[in-house]
């Protein structure tokens, strides 16, 4: 029985040989059966075992509907949602006040990646059409018939805060086209960490022993114009309308050394020159190139609440102020040369990482830019009852913004205030001291919260964050302002306390809860 058991007639080779076509295993039950290992039962018993499996196998499944480019070489989905209390308050010299409780939020989405052939790409949608900030208020609703509430959303929207296509020739030098993120190296006294430039960029980067050292030149448009010639009487019946459009160009270089694993320090000088289409040539009802918003009108900075001839080309109506929205003109780029100077030594410990950091800046046409101030506010073209506060003299000195400060948090954790890193159970604790006087800076590209996006103001600002999950920050930010030079407004041109300047006192309290991804 045995012997007849390890025999394997030559009929039954069908078994072996059907086996051996159908399945990977076949061979294998084949050999164990030659070799008296097993009887034909019990390959057998395994065989239907086999071609069960294999008729309950998963059906092939179709291609996906989902294409993508053959050119596109990686993809990344990335932005966040955040949630917001926040309270904003601001006096004026006589004790009024003005104060902003607002619940809000913010949504940004985005893809990026990079491409075939060295290139890379990005774009990226956000709610709120205001440059400087995506924030939207809940329950703010625009007025009509019947209102648009309540649980109001019609003021909400989506536009588009990036759209770019980069190019990495060298490895030590690539190139951007389009809305960026900020390609320099900076700090909030200076840009609005909101504002994507629009443009060209250029990157370069070269590594030398313990330096790495970088350059980054930009050709930013600042505002379009069109059309910037026509015939008379075609836009303006006194005038032909020409004039040029603005552009801001910016050169950066700098060096990060370090001078051990554990420490590094980090500066690069910017210089920031405007093309401003008009050159800040002061108001009349001759210059019809004054258009909205005010870039092309000089900058007076006494206040949206004062009368200043803003500038809007023989077409002025006080009623309803110059071209940027204020009586006197908050939004001039004339006379801006800015030196910038943003720096920071970076310590990391064992379980903590610590960073000194600051910023200096100087506007090397400050004197210049007191001085138009100055004329602009003794302007004869204002109406009876709409004349500026004038400055009593030229403020020919406050052309210089610093900042000064210092972060800590536990390791590789720096960046979680802003949003930029995240990682569970992360915390980082940040503070400085800031001090911007009015001809210092852009008024158009400062932080719009800390201070209120406006200039002559010096303050504190500290904010603590922590990560509840890798996606999920909780952060706190307080921060304290008040007037520096009581002979000038407060310039700036931010959304959110616009009737108020000068601002004496200022005050900001945000509550936040991100979820990146």
């Amino acid at each position: 029985m045995m012997a007849a058991a390890c025999f394997i007639h030559p009929a039954n080779h069908a078994l072996g040989a059907d086996i051996s076509t159908n399945s990977p295993a076949d061979p294998v039950l084949g050999l164990l059966l030659e070799k008296g290992m097993i009887t034909e039962e019990e390959a057998a018993r395994v065989q239907a075992q086999a071609d069960a499996l294999r008729t309950n196998a998963t059906p092939q499944l179709p291609d996906s509907r989902w294409k993508i480019s053959n050119g596109i070489k990686g993809m990344e989905l990335f932005g966040d949602v955040r949630m917001r209390y926040e309270n904003r308050t601001a006096t004026d010299p006589n004790g009024g006040s003005i104060d902003l409780n607002r619940l809000r939020y913010a949504v940004r989405f985005g893809l990026r990646g990079d491409m075939f052939d060295d290139f890379y790409y990005g774009i990226r949608i956000e709610t709120a059409s205001n440059p400087r900030s995506p924030w939207v208020t809940f329950g703010t609703s625009s007025s009509g018939t019947p209102y648009q509430g309540p649980f109001g959303k019609s003021t909400a929207g989506i536009g588009i805060g990036q759209a770019y296509l980069g190019w990495r020739l060298q490895p030590w030098l690539d190139i951007t086209l389009g809305q960026m993120p900020n390609p320099f190296y900076t700090t909030s006294m200076v840009w609005d960490s909101d504002l994507d430039p629009m443009g060209a960029a250029e990157h370069f980067n070269y590594t030398v022993g313990a330096a790495d050292f970088f350059a980054t030149f930009g050709q930013f448009l600042y505002a379009d114009t069109n059309p910037t010639q026509t015939p008379e009487g075609y836009f303006d019946p006194l005038s032909n309308n020409s004039g040029r459009l603005p552009f801001m160009l910016a050169w950066q270089g700098g060096v990060d050394y370090h001078f051990t694993k554990k420490i590094d320090f980090k500066i690069a000088p910017i210089l920031y020159n405007y093309t401003a289409y008009n050159n800040g040539i002061p108001p009349s009802i001759s210059s019809p190139n004054d258009t909205t918003p005010g870039f092309s009108g000089t900058y007076v900075g006494q206040g949206g609440t004062q009368s200043a001839y803003g500038g809007s080309g023989g077409s002025y109506n006080e009623l309803s102020g110059g071209p940027d929205g204020f009586y006197s003109n908050e939004t001039g780029i004339n006379d801006l040369l800015v030196l910038e100077i943003p720096f920071e030594l970076n310590y990391k410990m064992d379980n903590f990482d610590l960073r000194l950091f600051g910023d200096y800046a100087q506007n090397l046409e400050g004197a210049k830019r007191a001085e138009a101030a100055y004329t602009a506010s003794q302007s004869t073209y204002y109406s009876p009852g709409f004349e500026p506060v004038a400055i009593s003299s030229p403020q020919i000195h406050d052309n210089t913004a610093y900042q000064v400060g210092f972060a800590i948090g536990n390791k590789d954790s720096l960046g979680l205030v802003y949003g930029t890193t995240s990682k569970k159970h992360a915390w980082e604790f940040r503070t400085y001291w800031q001090h911007v006087e009015q001809y210092s800076l852009d008024p158009n590209l400062v932080d719009s919260d800390f201070f209120e996006g406006a200039e002559n103001l010096q303050g504190i600002y500290t904010a603590l964050a922590y990560g509840f999950t890798d996606n999920v920050i909780g952060t706190v930010r307080y921060g304290y302002a008040s007037r520096i030079n009581n002979k000038l407004g407060t310039g700036g041109s931010d959304q959110d306390i616009p009737q108020m300047n000068p601002i004496d006192k200022y005050s900001l309290l945000q509550l936040d809860m991100t979820v990146r991804f």
